[in-house]
């Protein structure tokens, strides 16, 4: 399900005061790390993740992988910051969902 643009800004607003839990750092991209986004978005919903400096990452092309390996979706990207959305498969962790479903 594609999010419509009121959506993506509830999103973004919600985004704004939180702080990156993942770095993508010289190691690049794996599978253990996808996992561990995995299972944190199913935890948070709604999560920032930074690339640093030190990475041949680009911020495009992660998020790509992101969306087709673990069905996120990517909210936002500035510069070197991704902010990623999935809905909880968990009732109790279903805060932000609810309110985007509602939005």
């Amino acid at each position: 399900m594609a999010l419509r643009g009121k959506q993506k800004r509830f999103l973004r607003s919600q985004a704004h005061h939180l702080n990156p839990i993942f770095q993508v750092g010289k190691g690049g991209m794996n599978e253990a790390m996808w996992i561990q986004i995995d299972e944190a978005l199913m935890k948070r919903e709604l999560i920032k993740i930074s690339l640093l400096q030190n990475t041949d990452e680009v911020a495009e092309e992660v998020a790509e992988i992101l969306e087709n390996e673990i069905h996120c979706q990517v909210v936002q990207i500035i510069g070197r910051v991704l902010v990623l959305y999935k809905p909880s498969d968990k009732e109790k962790y279903q805060k932000i969902s609810k309110e985007v479903r509602a939005i």
